[in-house]
């Protein structure tokens, strides 16, 4: 059947309805509270069970799949959209220097690892498989749903594929469990041991955390209104820019195809580019100071919660039937390095702090950033630590290194393999490992003793 934008507005309404249920029940059922399931993976699970592959009562559109990819790509239109600060080589690395080496070089060894080990035991016990599915276990393990959909969708176009969006899909749905399930596990473990300096047990968040329903003296905005209602609607304004972003990304997609047929570029890059452009016109006009970004982040909130739900919903249980194997391999090395950065890497480098800031680490690289808050707010609940400030100014210059990191790696690994490629990353990582240890010093005292800077913060 021929797919119009009426499937369109059916796959959203149907989609928006079991967002809908989906927080109704994560504001009921204990369970969902207790380990912070989001309400998007709900509603993913919901529209898979619901959907044709299961019970039937959902007829999900031909094009369903194709979602998430595309989320994505407007995601990317604006993650430098409302981006004001430059950034301060110098100033980071003298207040947070540790904290971008261990961040930045966890997410590369994430990506190498990942390709080398991986890849290298894919090809050895399953010779029929592509062996750039190992890339697939990074891409959602350490960038979610998003990143899978971009770097899988990047793979498909490469290869000549249909699956790896999926594949990518169930590796993002199993690693934001695994964050949220594993990182209280992990909390419960360090608490007992007395590497928690902030609580002495794994507390629960605060009430509106765990239903998601915020009382009213809590409320905050989500941002201001910088152009007035009777010329242009402030939301309005924001969502034009944004898709201004995407539609530049895609044009400019379309003629690089047509002019270099053989190369695959990626559009989720190049929206990303468009961003950028965009805002630096936007500066140049002096019209930047009317872009929110409170307002564009919470834009991208939104898509994300759809991609999410789409991204479960619509996973290919064929696909997961085929690769069971492979996906559960690559998923113990998931989980491995994660868990090295927990009880090993972060305790040795970190200065203060360290499971705190190592446990954020585990979230961020088994789900998403919002999971390493979680995991964060659980053993600092009034954020004494400063570890979401010290990454935020981090971020400013790992998130350039990310980028361009998944933008490029696909092509790369199809291009040089699964092995070199892992190898430059490996060594990548471990050198900037090596470096923060120089730098920044190694710590070799028990788990429970107090650091510098650390006893002044817990009183």
């Amino acid at each position: 059947m021929e797919y119009t934008v009426y499937n369109l507005l059916e796959d959203l309404c149907w989609m928006s309805g079991m967002l809908f249920a989906a927080k109704v029940l994560r504001s009921k059922v204990k369970w969902f509270q207790n380990h912070y399931i989001p309400s998007s993976v709900i509603a993913g699970f919901m529209g898979l069970l619901a959907g044709p592959q299961i019970a039937g009562a959902v007829k999900w559109s031909s094009q369903a799949g194709s979602y998430p990819y595309l989320f994505t790509c407007i995601l990317f239109a604006g993650l430098f959209l409302g981006k004001k600060e430059k950034i301060n080589v110098k100033s980071i690395f003298a207040k947070v220097g540790d904290t971008f080496f261990i961040n930045t070089a966890s997410e590369i060894l994430c990506f190498g690892i990942a390709l080398f080990l991986g890849g290298a035991i894919v090809m050895l016990l399953f010779p029929d498989i592509f062996p750039q599915i190992s890339l697939l276990l990074p891409a959602g393990f350490a960038g979610g749903h998003g990143y899978a959909a971009a770097i899988g969708g990047a793979l498909n176009k490469q290869l000549n594929r249909e699956d790896a969006v999926y594949i990518g899909q169930v590796f993002a749905t199993i690693g934001l469990l695994t964050g949220l399930l594993g990182g209280i596990a992990c909390i419960n473990i360090a608490a007992k041991k007395g590497a928690t300096r902030l609580v002495k047990e794994a507390k629960k968040l605060p009430k509106e955390c765990r239903t998601g329903l915020i009382p009213e003296v809590k409320r905050s905005s989500m941002g201001s209104e910088t152009v007035h209602p009777m010329s242009m609607d402030p939301l309005a304004w924001h969502v034009s820019l944004i898709l201004v972003a995407t539609g530049i990304g895609y044009a400019a997609e379309q003629l690089l195809d047509t002019v270099f047929p053989e190369l695959g570029f990626p559009l989720m890059c190049l929206t990303m580019l468009a961003g950028m452009a965009v805002q630096f016109v936007l500066n140049r006009m002096r019209y930047s100071e009317y872009v929110d970004k409170k307002v564009i982040d919470r834009c991208g909130s939104c898509i994300t919660d759809y991609l999410v739900a789409f991204g479960v919903a619509t996973i290919k249980l064929s696909v997961i039937a085929q690769f069971w194997k492979p996906i559960v391999v690559l998923c113990i090395i998931g989980i491995a390095w994660p868990l090295m950065i927990v009880f090993v890497v972060g305790k040795k480098l970190f200065h203060n702090f360290w499971f705190e800031r190592s446990i954020f680490i585990f979230g961020y690289l088994t789900g998403i950033v919002a999971v390493g808050i979680t995991l964060l707010r659980c053993v600092d609940p009034e954020m004494k630590s400063e570890t979401l400030d010290d990454f935020g100014l981090a971020y400013t210059l790992q998130s350039v290194i990310e980028v361009f990191l998944v933008a490029g790696i696909p092509g790369i690994t199809v291009g040089f393999g699964c092995l070199p490629s892992g190898m430059v990353l490996c060594v990548a990582g471990i050198v900037m490992l090596f470096l923060c240890g120089r730098i920044y010093g190694v710590y070799k005292m028990p788990m429970n003793e107090l650091r510098k800077g650390e006893m002044e913060k817990i009183q």
